[in-house]
C-alpha cells in the first residue's frame, strides 16, 4: 500500500463527509478529465489512458502544469498518485468509505524537495487551502440533486 511521505516538510491531511453514495462520489472524483467542470482550482485535466495503475494524467492547477502517475488503485475505495513539478515531489492519497452517514472522503498529501524547504509554512498553508477547496467542491457537486 502506497502512503504519503510522512517525513516530508509539508504534509496535509483532511477529511469530509459527503451526503451521497460512495460509488457516485468515487465516479465523480476519478473522472479526471471532468475535474475542471466542478473543481474551481483546476483549469485543465486529461487522463492519458485507462484509469489503472501506471497511467499518467496532466492537469493545470494554480498556474502549475503537473504530470501525475497513478501508483495505486483500489476501485471504489482508494486512489494514489504522485509526480514531481518544479522540483517538488508530491504524493497524494485519497480514500472513500461508505458509512451510514454518507461517504467519508479522506485526503492526504506530502510535498518534499529543495523548493519546499525554503517556504514550508507558506506551502503548507497553500496546500491546506487547495485541498479544503477540492473537498468542498467535490462535496458540493456530489450532493447536487440528479
Amino acid at each position: 500500500m502506497h502512503t504519503i511521505d510522512s517525513t516530508a516538510p509539508v504534509v496535509v491531511s483532511l477529511t469530509t463527509l459527503i451526503d451521497a453514495p460512495a460509488a457516485g462520489v468515487w465516479s465523480l472524483h476519478t473522472d479526471i478529465g471532468n475535474w475542471p467542470a466542478w473543481n474551481t482550482g483546476i483549469d485543465r485535466a486529461r487522463l492519458h489512458g485507462p484509469l489503472v495503475t501506471g497511467t499518467s494524467f496532466t492537469w493545470l492547477t494554480h498556474g502549475l502544469d503537473i504530470t501525475s502517475t497513478i501508483v495505486e488503485l483500489v476501485p471504489g475505495q482508494r486512489i494514489v498518485w504522485g509526480g514531481t513539478v518544479q522540483g517538488i515531489v508530491g504524493i497524494h492519497v485519497w480514500t472513500f468509505e461508505q458509512t451510514d452517514a454518507g461517504t467519508v472522503v479522506h485526503t492526504e498529501e506530502s510535498w518534499s524537495g529543495e523548493p519546499v524547504d525554503a517556504v514550508v509554512e507558506e506551502l503548507t498553508t497553500a496546500l491546506k487551502t487547495s485541498l479544503r477547496s477540492w473537498l468542498d467542491c467535490l462535496k458540493a457537486r456530489a450532493e447536487q440533486p440528479a
